[in-house]
């Protein structure tokens, strides 16, 4: 099972990074696989640590891929990185193993401080409907133009029946990116 999250990571240098990540549970360690080039994979491997943020705000994933709302990090208590404020859960880890591979190596990470925040309220449709649009913005450059396009139309039933404010948010920003990735692409917009 993958469970979408947020890894906040930083670099030799101190400076945060923030992305939205599938991860897998394996016993008591995180795995994160991540595909090459990535600013994460490259910071855990410098740095040897991570921090999993759990939220339920969907404005941090359309955010982190869109650049529009600025994150507000906090240190953390055990390892050196950051997390974000305002989060359900996050899980400080270390790098157990790094197991290499052309395309996604694969990243387990021991969990070494695990502290709850916030209470979860329950699921929305539409908070599902946003971060399934946000991993197709994440591989718009591997996706046929046709499938972003045809999952979009199914995904707005969705936003269009379930949506609050924040989800609205999330789903233009996110909308705004693939219109931009593709008149980028072709000089024309979606229509």
């Amino acid at each position: 099972m993958i469970y979408e999250v947020i890894v906040s990571t930083i670099n030799a240098e101190g400076q945060p990074h923030v992305a939205p990540f599938g991860v897998r549970y394996e016993g008591d360690l995180v795995v994160i696989s991540p595909y090459k080039p990535s600013t994460t994979l490259a910071n855990i491997l410098a740095t040897q640590r991570a921090v999993l943020n759990v939220v339920d705000d969907v404005r941090v994933f359309a955010g982190a891929l869109t650049k529009q709302q600025d994150l507000n990090l906090v240190a953390t208590e055990i390892v050196n990185g950051f997390r974000l404020k305002n989060v359900l859960l996050h899980k400080e880890l270390k790098l157990q193993t790094f197991e290499d591979d052309v395309q996604r190596p694969q990243l387990f990470l021991q969990v070494v401080s695990e502290q709850y925040h916030q209470p979860f309220q329950g699921f929305n449709r539409a908070q599902a409907a946003v971060i399934e649009l946000a991993v197709l913005v994440s591989r718009l450059h591997m996706l046929p133009k046709e499938k972003v396009l045809s999952e979009m139309a199914y995904l707005q039933i969705a936003i269009d029946k379930t949506a609050g404010e924040r989800e609205l948010q999330a789903w233009n920003w996110l909308i705004d990116k693939i219109t931009n990735f593709y008149a980028e692409q072709t000089g024309d917009n979606l229509a």
